[in-house]
């Protein structure tokens, strides 16, 4: 074994080269972000968590809730949407740029689609084709706009805007991505879920409202207060279906625990605009002649609870 030595330097060389490519690298890159200073507004964004979700965030550490729930959404391979917004003076020109873009028109349908703007040219079109058509176009003096088309699972059921990315984390310590789920992701449950008692309830018992669920319950976030005669029940207490309601007489009590794991829920936003998210979100809307289109979605500066 003369080469011996060359042969291990070689091996730990590969390693090392591959440790330093998959790991050094990304966390310098990512580990090294810093928060958004918005001067106008004289704060740092993400804004940071007040003190009841802050508490919270312990609780739901606690808890092992990061077991089932992940707080990432997930999108997609990015892909386009070209919308020709205007053909421009030269009507010929345009038609003949279009029929480039689009091989499957012929000269009336491509003729047809340029005189009645605002028309979808390319659905689902990847960065290059995007951008190839509208070079196209746009040579031939028309307008042409490109907004997000794919939506990926985790955004058609709701669960966020946009996709996660790692500046939604800078103010998480520790980061809860999670890995299984068994439950929804919770990334933006604070966007789409506000009812605190509806909260309260799940933690409770989630077979309240969710018959059959398979989240464990959590019965010592909360206490079991017996009235005295006479005495009005808490505006605290949970209200319960008969068939989870406690005996007569008795209450059940969210305890202070309860209410920061649920401040920390509510908490959860990831539909704040930055640059790592292009292009920018939109939602529907409807013009005036009835067709649909899509406007960007203007960034959230709302302070987290």
């Amino acid at each position: 074994m003369k080469h011996g030595p060359l042969l291990f330097l070689g091996v730990f060389a590969a390693f090392f080269a591959s440790w330093v490519a998959g790991v050094l690298a990304p966390h310098l890159q990512i580990g090294g972000q810093s928060l958004v200073q918005i001067d106008d507004l004289g704060i740092q964004y993400p804004l940071d968590r007040t003190g009841e979700a802050k508490q919270g965030a312990q609780v739901y550490r606690a808890q092992g809730c990061h077991y089932c729930h992940t707080q990432q959404v997930l999108q997609e391979p990015l892909l386009s949407r070209l919308t020709l917004t205007d053909a421009g003076t030269n009507i010929t020109d345009a038609v003949a740029a279009l029929r480039k873009v689009r091989r499957d028109l012929d000269a009336d349908a491509a003729t047809e689609l340029v005189r009645h703007p605002p028309q979808v040219i390319l659905a689902h079109a990847g960065a290059s084709a995007t951008d190839q058509a509208t070079r196209l176009l746009t040579n031939a003096g028309a307008r042409v706009e490109s907004t997000i088309a794919n939506l990926g699972p985790d955004l058609r059921r709701g669960w966020g805007t946009r996709r996660t990315v790692s500046r939604d984390y800078l103010r998480d310590q520790p980061v809860f991505l999670g890995q299984i789920r068994l439950g929804p992701d919770l990334a933006n449950l604070g966007a789409r879920q506000t009812n605190t008692t509806w909260l309260l309830r799940k933690l409770y018992n989630a077979r309240i409202d969710l018959p059959g669920s398979t989240m464990p319950r959590y019965p010592y976030l909360f206490t079991e207060r017996r009235l005295r005669p006479g005495q009005a029940p808490s505006p605290d207490a949970l209200a319960l279906p008969s068939e989870f309601a406690p005996p007569a007489g008795i209450e059940i009590i969210p305890t202070r625990e309860a209410r920061q794991l649920v401040a920390y829920l509510l908490s959860l936003r990831s539909d704040a605009l930055f640059y790592e998210v292009f292009p920018p979100p939109t939602d529907q809307c409807r013009d005036k002649t009835g067709r649909d289109h899509e406007r960007p979605v203007r960034p959230n500066l709302v302070p987290r609870p």
